[in-house]
């Protein structure tokens, strides 16, 4: 009854809700997306989005074919790889920066599950540094996570500037040491944070330490110090901090790709090469911070 062609370009606006994100992601023209939805809502008999000039909502009917609309592609992509005999096998062990996860990046994972089943993926979540420790030691596949701007390893998935960030009503004294909210070493985005205020030669004192970002928003929004981000990621209720604070300038990070030893296992390359596909795919959204972090 439903077609998964405009199926696929329905769920495309959905999760951006913008026809022109979505005819980008699928490489179709604008009015090609709009006729899909059209042609659906047809099929259906119900409006499936609201839309003007400045944005697309989806409707309630829209929010219950969302959920078939998964459904009914999930098990036309089994049907399709089981007869094809193409369906990917094995285990993947994938580890991502604490950044992505907060992000877009659960949509990609869910998508690669639903087109990939018989895919066992583990996922381990941590620090940069430590990703790539394990990534070094063979005990992951893929990493997604940061490198230093002017490193080469890794396939780049996004670039952006690190900002300082903190509470909206916080006032930092230019006469006394700047308080840091961190994650442990070796984090990158620590380090970047101390090399900048030693080179320019303003006092620092560690006012928080935390493994977990959740932590760290947490002691920011609180007012405990200052923290390097990303700027393109600032978590809802901070902000960046002035220049009159007279804080050092970060530079940019790389958010990479990097592909593992574990290549050689059955399956893992090309389960390993699918999800990058996905990852690089999907870049643009990754830097869309998910509501209510």
């Amino acid at each position: 009854m439903y077609d998964p062609g405009q199926l696929r370009t329905f769920l495309a606006v959905a999760q951006t809700l913008s026809f022109t994100q979505a005819a980008r992601r699928l490489g179709l023209r604008q009015s090609t997306v709009s006729q899909h939805v059209r042609r659906l809502e047809l099929a259906s008999g119900r409006m499936l989005f609201t839309r003007d000039t400045h944005s697309v909502e989806l409707t309630e009917d829209g929010e219950a074919m969302l959920g078939f609309a998964r459904t009914i592609l999930a098990a036309h992509e089994r049907a399709a790889a089981f007869f094809a005999g193409t369906r990917l096998r094995g285990r993947l062990r994938f580890g991502a920066s604490e950044d992505f996860v907060v992000t877009r990046l659960p949509e990609i994972l869910e998508s690669f599950r639903r087109e990939n089943p018989e895919v066992d993926l583990e996922l381990t979540v941590g620090l940069s540094g430590s990703l790539h420790r394990q990534l070094a030691a063979g005990k992951l596949d893929l990493v997604l996570a940061k490198r230093r701007t002017g490193d080469t390893h890794g396939e780049l998935v996004w670039q952006s500037p690190l900002v300082w960030i903190g509470a909206p009503w916080l006032r930092l004294d230019a006469e006394q040491p700047v308080p840091l909210i961190v994650f442990p070493p070796p984090g990158i985005t620590r380090a970047r944070a101390l090399e900048a205020l030693e080179a320019g030669g303003r006092p620092w004192r560690i006012a928080c330490t935390s493994g977990s970002l959740s932590g760290l928003v947490a002691a920011a929004r609180a007012g405990l110090g200052v923290m390097a981000h990303t700027r393109g990621l600032i978590p809802p209720g901070l902000v960046p901090v002035p220049a009159r604070a007279g804080l050092p300038d970060l530079g940019e990070v790389d958010f990479v790709l990097l592909h593992g030893r574990g290549r050689g296992r059955a399956g893992a390359q090309e389960a390993s090469d699918a999800l990058a596909a996905a990852i690089l795919g999907g870049g643009d959204r990754l830097h869309r911070p998910v509501d209510g972090l």
